[in-house]
């Protein structure tokens, strides 16, 4: 008994670092919609700097914990945010992923180059795997006996930071304003900006806070771990465990699920003994609880099976450029290559690194399948090369002949990629990321063990690939081979994206719910793709054994693939040119330093500012100057199409608007005006929308903006709010230019936008939704007491008219001063709305100012003091209510002639 009390009490002190390092992902992930795979390196850096001022400068242990986890920590998550996680929230799921990862990369070589380059001045130790740092308590640590169970004061002193942090952040979470805030930004983050919340400072708090919390679970973790940054990769998969088990929002979850797991972790280890008996399975239990996690808590309730991303492709700015154009770049490089090849001895060294860059070129390949074209982010790719060399590995060792074993190999690597698509068929994004890495390091830490499959450390030995008049034992053959090889593989996936098939991943992407409605099996095209995707990994994984002469289970490790989407991704993962030009430059460029004298950090550190650059261009490197000349194109074209817009407006201003309220002359604000748009011209993307848009509302008054679908009244409504910018024209509030302020700040000064559909927060509760405009809702209860009866509800769980008296109640109580209502009774009862209309009608004589877009028009008229007809994103005809008669209802709402 006393030995599983002891079990149990040393696995709580293992979880408790576990627990730690979950909730800042927990914290980050919630706050921010950014998993974050650089959480351990964030860890290992204040690990790293805790072990150079206590150890090196001679700090004591308090001080050296309080600057690395209390200082360094929060301003390295700042700086990140302000650097790039600021770009990768706003960025889709592939480039969030990829970004983080090179981080994870690019991080602890910058710690440990700067390590090296101030040691010798300095005096201070040089830091690497070996190095055996103390921790926070007294050296010697100082052991203490419970119930029999020995516990030294650096096991304590983890628990109780652990504990202490985990209760301080819960806390702040839930019973502070800004905890709030963050919660609501990640809930839905344009309706926070609309309510006045500044969700980039409600980002960059949650980065900060997330990394004082790595680094605390860093500093506490560096005298078990010692400065090994791989062992801190490996401890966020850990506990990423936990925070799956959290389900990504929930802190106390997530802190328990750590303990538990440390527990579990060290119960197996000490009584599961048929485990002995399964090599690596012991320390595999995190991750296969990380995987029964995935499936279990994790299935997506937005999307329907089969769905493979969040977002849809990005658009291709090389699509205008004539096919030669896109050509002849590859073309010329194509040449060069050969020529160069061709004209080398087979014993120069960089061709055999050449035709390694070329190995993996063919291996990135599979990336563009997967990911460029069906969105889903799989990092068991290089399980999938794994395993068919080792599988072809075996097969000739068996005594059959190497083509059979060759096609063994690829065979076995598709249906190992057909297995993993099951699982991806229930999940989806992030999750199906995690799952697709927690199969690869099961495949790693267990199947790739068995001696009777991988032959133990020394493998198995593969001849070269004869071709009748030459073998794959020279280097120049090997480069020639991958060309056409590779060149196949472009043929197969351009014609892969113009076949039938390719149009159903196209629409399975972009609209899953569509396709399946449209009879296209979302499953089936799922696995197609896993399929397809591993075969390509397979055969490169089979030509990079046999070109080495031998393969054994460590050379293509799980992490591998880890690094491959990322350098693929920076290149452009949607083009096979990406796949070539990451393979050679992980080939090549690692050489080129080392034949430079260059330390190899700087490539690490050079691949993080990579990440950087995708926060910015998701697209990778290749399409970033055509996405630039695009972007200066549009943007003249926008800016020129305008100033046509605009005076087209200014030339059919006078015919079109009521004597009763006159058009503004130039630079004179209207008497009394509150809020304005002059000659407003804004739209989406490449569609204009508004058309030199002119605009007034003055204090208790009650403007209806009517018109057809389609009109533009929506988009009104969303420039007057600041939520999206204006190509021409300006916003007026109480004479001050707001053209230029963003959503928050016009909240602030009064501006407020109840959205289409319902303006909650459907993860909060009805009074956290009342909070995040008002600091006391009580009387909100008094005046609207079925609220009141439903203050712990979550809002997303209220009525339709529940939740658009909810999204009103707040101006009842702190009426802003312009008040915007985008479509107020849209799907409601009409007593419901009744209702609605009877808080407009009090904000009115309270002298808040109200734009009002409504579908039901006798509603509307009923409250209205001057209306506005659009039509096709002008504005036909303004004046007073008492002038608008059937004929001219018909012709402007209705958008007849």
């Amino acid at each position: 008994m006393s030995e599983l009390f002891g079990y149990i009490v040393s696995g709580l002190v293992t979880g408790a670092v576990f627990a730690v390092m979950a909730s800042g992902l927990t914290l980050s992930y919630s706050a921010t919609g950014v998993f974050n795979f650089a959480h351990g390196a964030v860890g290992f850096l204040a690990a790293l700097l805790f072990f150079e001022l206590n150890s090196g400068l001679g700090l004591p242990a308090w001080t050296a914990g309080l600057v690395a986890v209390g200082l360094f920590s929060p301003l390295l998550g700042y700086v990140l945010h302000r650097a790039m996680f600021r770009g990768l929230a706003q960025a889709g799921e592939t480039a969030q992923i990829v970004g983080t990862i090179g981080l994870t990369i690019a991080l602890p070589a910058l710690g440990l180059w700067i390590v090296d380059l101030v040691a010798e001045p300095f005096g201070l130790p040089r830091a690497d795997a070996t190095s055996l740092p103390h921790g926070l308590g007294p050296y010697p640590a100082v052991t203490f006996t419970f119930g029999g169970v020995h516990l030294d004061s650096d096991q304590l002193i983890t628990f109780a930071f652990a504990v202490l942090a985990a209760a301080g952040l819960w806390a702040f979470m839930r019973h502070t304003p800004y905890g709030l805030r963050m919660r609501a930004s990640v809930d839905r983050r344009r309706l926070a900006t609309l309510r006045g919340i500044d969700a980039d400072a409600s980002s960059a708090m949650a980065w900060t806070l997330g990394s004082a919390l790595a680094g605390l679970a860093g500093v506490l973790a560096v005298s078990t771990l010692g400065l090994d940054s791989t062992a801190f990769t490996v401890m966020l998969f850990v506990s990423a465990t936990a925070a799956v088990f959290g389900r990504l929002r929930s802190i106390p979850w997530t802190f328990a699920a750590g303990l538990g797991l440390g527990v579990v972790q060290n119960l197996v280890a000490g009584y599961a003994d048929f485990a002995e008996d399964v090599t690596g399975l012991r320390t595999a239990v995190p991750v296969i609880l990380l995987f029964a996690g995935l499936i279990l808590l994790n299935r997506s309730k937005e999307r329907v099976a089969g769905s493979a991303a969040e977002d849809a492709p990005p658009p291709d700015h090389l699509a205008g450029l004539p096919m030669w154009r896109r050509r002849l770049p590859w073309a010329l490089g194509l040449a060069v290559l050969l020529a160069w090849t061709l004209t080398r001895s087979a014993d120069d060294f960089y061709v055999s690194v050449v035709a390694q860059g070329l190995v993996l070129a063919l291996i990135f390949c599979s990336f563009v399948v997967v990911t460029g074209i069906g969105g889903m982010v799989n990092l068991a790719q290089a399980s999938f090369a794994s395993m068919a060399a080792l599988t072809c590995g075996w097969a000739f060792s068996s005594g059959l002949p190497l083509p059979v074993a060759i096609l063994l190999g690829v065979l076995g690597a598709t249906a190992v990629g057909v297995l993993v698509a099951l699982p991806a068929l229930r999940l989806g994004g992030r999750i199906l990321t995690l799952a697709t890495l927690a199969l690869a390091l099961l495949a790693d830490q267990v199947l790739f063990q068995i001696d009777a499959f991988s032959n133990g450390t020394i493998g198995w030995p593969l001849p070269a690939i004869s071709l009748g008049f030459t073998d794959t034992t020279d280097p120049r053959v090997r480069v020639v081979l991958l060309l056409a090889l590779i060149g196949l593989v472009g043929l197969l996936v351009r014609n892969l994206e113009r076949s039938a098939s390719g149009r159903a991943i196209l629409a399975v992407r972009s609209a899953p719910a569509a396709a399946t409605t449209s009879g296209v099996s979302a499953p089936r095209t799922k696995i197609m793709l896993f399929a397809l995707a591993s075969g390509i990994a397979g055969l490169g994984g089979v030509l990079f054994a046999t070109f080495k002469g031998s393969v054994t289970a460590t050379d293509l490790p799980a992490f591998a693939g880890f690094v491959w989407l990322a350098v693929v991704v920076l290149q452009g993962v949607r083009r096979i040119g990406g796949a070539v030009l990451g393979g050679l430059i992980a080939a090549v460029f690692p050489e080129l330093l080392a034949g430079w004298h260059i330390s190899a950090h700087a490539g690490a550190i050079l691949f993080g500012l990579g990440g950087m650059i995708l926060a910015r261009h998701p697209d990778g490197v290749l399409a970033q100057m055509a996405e630039s000349r695009y972007r200066r194109r549009v943007g003249r074209q926008r800016r020129e199409g305008a100033a046509a817009i605009q005076r087209e407006a200014a030339a059919a201003a006078a015919p079109v608007t009521a004597a009763a309220t006159p058009r503004p002359e130039e630079g004179r604000p209207v008497p009394d005006a509150l809020f304005r748009l002059e000659n407003v011209v804004a739209g989406y993307g490449d569609v204009t929308v508004l058309r030199g848009v002119d605009l007034t509302v003055r204090p208790g008054e009650v403007v209806a903006l009517l018109g057809a679908n389609g009109a533009g009244k929506s988009t009104t409504c969303a420039v007057a709010a600041g939520d999206l910018p204006v190509t021409a024209g300006r916003v007026i509030l109480d004479g001050v230019d707001v053209t230029s302020w963003p959503a928050h700040r016009r909240a602030g000064a009064g501006v407020l936008l109840a959205p289409e559909g319902r303006g909650v927060f459907p993860g909060l509760s009805v009074d956290e939704n009342l909070r995040t405009w008002l600091a006391d809702p009580g009387p909100v209860y008094e005046r609207l007491p079925q609220l009141a009866r439903r203050r712990g509800v979550a809002a997303g769980a209220l009525s339709g008219g529940e939740q658009q008296l909810l999204t009103l109640a707040p101006a009842l109580v702190r009426p802003p001063r312009v008040l915007i209502a985008d479509e107020p009774s849209l799907g409601l009862a009409p007593l419901v709305a009744e209702q609605v209309f009877e808080v407009f009608a009090e904000l009115r004589a309270r002298g808040v100012a109200l734009l009002l877009v409504e579908e039901k028009a006798t509603s509307a008229l009923r409250l209205a003091d001057t209306v506005v007809f659009m039509r096709l994103g002008r504005a036909t005809w303004t004046g007073p209510r008492a002038e608008v008669d059937g004929a001219r209802l018909a012709a402007a709402y209705l958008g007849v002639s």
